[in-house]
């Protein structure tokens, strides 16, 4: 059905009873594949700009293999996250040029990198290295959606100057995420010093108290700092989306 619906749009354009437009935005609307476990959302770039990206965690390793063999047949980019490094193995056997990022719990077959740069750099802080791994994820993630991507880690607000030592770099980006755990306190700081919008990442990381992460996410919330947009808890893939659509504001895509 999905392929006589495409020929029937295109016939349409070329008849001229439908505007190249509308068939792009009729295109973002046909339906997904069904797998029975899964519905792949194969036209989600025409919507969105970036390709569904798999959540690893809580999928086995034979769920990722057929999902990432129907993304592939779509001629889509696979981007799986939160992949630990076992079950990678097992999909890398089946899924001939996965390449997997350790730091960042990623795997990627990259048919095409998406030429959608965006209107500057998305710069990526952590407060410590114990951050990295969801700052990875962020960093990454915005690279694989076309942002050119700057990392900055370990400029915690416990040594302040690590932070104002790159504060020129910081201001020249575009949008910043900001990827903290503890007390929470970076993001607010960040904010109080620059006229770009900053994206907050609680982390995970941090003593009993910090209870997973929901320390440095209620923090975050009620930061002192006007304007700050916080995600969910290590959701470093989250705050990467948001980056990339911000950086793309007033960019039309191709067929838009």
């Amino acid at each position: 059905m999905t392929e006589k619906r495409i020929r029937d749009l295109l016939d349409k354009v070329a008849a001229g009873r439908m505007t190249p437009a509308t068939a792009f935005r009729t295109l973002g609307e046909l339906p997904f594949e069904d797998l029975g476990f899964a519905k792949i959302d194969s036209h989600r770039s025409l919507r969105r700009g970036v390709p569904e990206v798999i959540f690893g965690e809580g999928k086995t390793a034979a769920q990722l293999v057929v999902i990432g063999q129907r993304v592939l047949a779509s001629n889509s980019n696979l981007i799986i996250t939160r992949l630990g490094e076992d079950k990678a193995l097992v999909v890398r056997r089946k899924l001939r040029g996965l390449k997997y990022h350790s730091d960042a719990r990623i795997g990627t077959i990259v048919k095409e990198p998406v030429k959608t740069p965006g209107h500057g750099v998305v710069t990526v802080l952590c407060a410590g290295t114990s951050d990295i791994a969801v700052a990875e994820e962020a960093a990454l993630c915005a690279e694989l959606f076309g942002n050119r991507v700057a990392r900055i880690y370990d400029v915690g607000v416990a040594g302040i100057h690590r932070l104002t030592a790159n504060l020129e770099s910081i201001r020249a980006a575009s949008v910043i995420i900001v990827v903290a755990g503890m007390e929470g306190a970076l993001p607010s700081v960040v904010a109080g010093l620059i006229d770009k919008p900053v994206i907050a990442v609680p982390s995970s990381v941090g003593y009993g108290a910090s209870m997973g992460g929901l320390a440095a996410l209620l923090a975050m919330l009620n930061s002192c700092a006007g304007g700050v947009t916080v995600v969910n808890i290590d959701n470093g893939f989250g705050a990467a989306l948001a980056a990339t659509l911000i950086n793309r504001v007033g960019i039309e895509r191709d067929g838009r």
